[in-house]
């Protein structure tokens, strides 16, 4: 039944059609390298002031920049693995090592904010003294190095998608400070202590929407999940409509290895006449124009595909690789 196999591993179509795959520049790689440096050294800065001043806002606004270190870490990573070549005993590289990342850093953040909340709790039922002006000082410093942070991201290429999804991590991190600076003012006039462990968990709400998309992420690349905007149906009937010498698709499984690489096997009715590696190549092409998918696997049968194969609801073909 089975004419051959094709297995495809040429990542050529990937940075040309594939948006929002990583691209490996020295200029991209040197902005977010950068960003990272400034982010994650004052975050230590922000920690420090947090517990000479007695300001939970400001630990938890620290907690904020350490996913947006994470953030720019990945970026970086990402960059930085994308030039490591694979080997006999990877064939993939260490591209799955930024999701991995991702995952460990997610599950910190969970216990981070638990911290937080539960100290904002016993500072609720027992406040405790917050020295203002401190906490009004590094608190405006660390939203002028957002701002900078924010100004380094934007000189470099914003459709990339970690470049851009570190912006927004920014952007999220601007509102902490801005948190942490209203609290400390409000303490320096009115003696409130409440509004710093009340600021506080506002701004862990901020960290929990962070942590929770970049777990739900991670994990779903983990589970060879097909990617969330990717539709398997849209998929098989550009092929059978668009691709001349198709008469069927069957057992599509599409997965990524990491954010941005996106592969996919499945087996291919060649119509009879038509010519197998012209028909394969054209299903290739059509992959990666039409849906960024740059490493295909196909397996060409000499009799069309099944039509019941071409319903995947009926057979769990949505989800990752078998």
């Amino acid at each position: 039944m089975t004419a051959h196999a094709d297995h495809d591993h040429d990542h050529r179509h990937a940075g040309h059609h594939h948006d929002h795959a990583p691209a490996v520049s020295a200029r991209n790689e040197k902005v977010v390298l950068t960003a990272l440096v400034l982010t994650a050294g004052f975050m230590v800065v922000e920690v420090i002031g947090g517990l000479l001043s007695g300001s939970l806002a400001l630990i938890a606004d620290a907690g904020h920049m350490l996913t947006d270190a994470a953030a720019l870490a990945l970026a970086w990573a990402g960059f930085r693995i994308g030039r490591r070549a694979s080997d006999a005993r990877r064939t993939f590289g260490y591209m799955r090592l930024e999701v991995l990342a991702g995952l460990i850093n997610a599950l910190t953040l969970f216990a981070l904010v638990a911290w937080i909340f539960w100290e904002a709790f016993q500072r609720l039922r027992a406040p405790g003294e917050v020295l203002a002006g401190p906490m009004l000082a590094v608190a405006t410093v660390g939203l002028l190095v957002n701002l900078a942070v924010f100004w380094i991201l934007h000189r470099g290429d914003r459709d990339h998608v970690n470049i851009r999804g570190a912006m927004l991590h920014v952007l999220g991190d601007l509102l902490g400070s801005v948190a942490a600076i209203a609290a400390a003012i409000v303490i320096h006039f009115t003696g409130w202590m409440a509004i710093d462990p009340i600021l506080s968990a506002l701004v862990c709400l901020l960290i929990l929407r962070s942590a929770w998309s970049l777990l739900r992420s991670a994990f779903h690349i983990l589970m060879e999940g097909a990617p969330p905007d990717l539709d398997l149906d849209a998929l098989r009937r550009h092929l059978l409509d668009q691709v001349p010498g198709v008469a069927g698709v069957a057992h599509v499984h599409v997965w990524s290895i990491t954010s941005g690489r996106t592969l996919a096997t499945l087996e291919l009715g060649v119509a009879e006449g038509a010519d197998p590696g012209a028909t394969v190549a054209a299903v290739k092409h059509a992959l990666a124009e039409r849906f960024g998918i740059g490493h295909t696997t196909v397996e060409v049968m000499h009799a069309p595909a099944p039509a019941c194969a071409l319903e995947p609801a009926a057979h769990g073909d949505h989800g990752g690789r078998a």
